[in-house]
């Protein structure tokens, strides 16, 4: 993916990257403080926002390629079971159940498969939102603070996973946090974002 001339102004925030490479198949960082533009530029990526100016070359990748877990996830008034197998039926894919069961199991869910979603608590909510973002084995994930509420348990199981599933599929990801020393050793490349620009 490439990131040229982007500009997007929301009240105070000033948001410009002249130029960005986000290489495929690796496991990207996006870093900065609170309030410098980091879920904006997802948000644009994945078409919630549209710029003001500027290009974003997905490079061959579709818009159905491409997933976001955020860190105030808007999940359906379902059960569990419902919000995870959402992607593969809007996609025509097959649900497989044992994979299903596996990622419920892993991630603690598993006995709340067929609770209604808006019962969870903000730390189920977001491994909710982590397991529908990859269950359909998307070409591109973002992640935007997902970390953010999960105990250090859960974020050892999200790191791994994140790592097999990017062995498996050779998937792109571009993963938002302000908290780069806990996520460093997990980043091939870490992007750095301060005022709506990235620096380094």
């Amino acid at each position: 993916m490439r990131i040229t001339e982007l500009h997007k102004k929301i009240g105070s925030m000033d948001l410009y990257i002249r130029d960005m490479r986000i290489e495929k198949g690796r496991i990207h960082g996006l870093v900065g403080p609170n309030g410098c533009g980091k879920t904006t530029l997802l948000k644009m990526i994945i078409g919630i926002i549209k710029p003001d100016s500027g290009t974003i070359d997905l490079e061959g990748l579709r818009p159905t390629d491409i997933t976001m877990a955020s860190q105030r996830p808007y999940l359906m008034h379902a059960s569990v079971y419902d919000n995870i197998t959402y992607p593969l039926r809007i996609r025509g894919a097959r649900v497989d159940q044992e994979e299903i069961d596996r990622l419920l199991d892993r991630t603690g869910l598993l006995p709340l498969k067929h609770q209604y979603a808006g019962s969870l608590s903000s730390g189920e909510r977001q491994k909710l939102s982590f397991l529908r973002a990859i269950v359909f084995h998307p070409s591109m994930i973002l992640i935007d603070e997902t970390f953010s509420n999960l105990d250090a348990e859960s974020e050892a199981i999200f790191r791994e996973i994140i790592v097999e599933r990017h062995k498996m599929d050779r998937s792109t990801w571009l993963i938002v946090s302000h908290q780069w020393e806990r996520l460093n050793s997990l980043f091939d490349q870490t992007h750095f974002m301060e005022k709506g620009r990235i620096v380094e």
